[in-house]
């Protein structure tokens, strides 16, 4: 008998080269949130961004826009969905 329910609830895990953007409501009140600007850029919230390296509990995204890349906490991050 195979339990099939945990894998349909259980997110698959980004990867390299993965299109992401910033879950809000887990970067609210978060580490990295208190270490930046008081106002986030809207566009890490919309996406996409791209996953280039994923180390640990940390992935460092690439933004389609002229700003450096950024690590955030991988469960910070979530699929990007057009």
């Amino acid at each position: 008998m195979t339990d099939t329910h945990s894998s349909i609830n259980t997110p698959k895990p980004l990867r390299k080269g993965a299109l992401v953007r910033v879950n809000a409501e887990a970067y609210r009140n978060s580490l990295e949130s208190t270490a930046s600007d008081e106002l986030p850029p809207g566009y890490i919230f919309e996406g996409p961004g791209e996953l280039l390296v994923v180390k640990g509990e940390y992935g460092q995204v690439r933004w389609r826009r002229p700003v450096p890349d950024v690590w955030l906490r991988i469960d910070q991050l979530e699929e990007w969905v057009q």
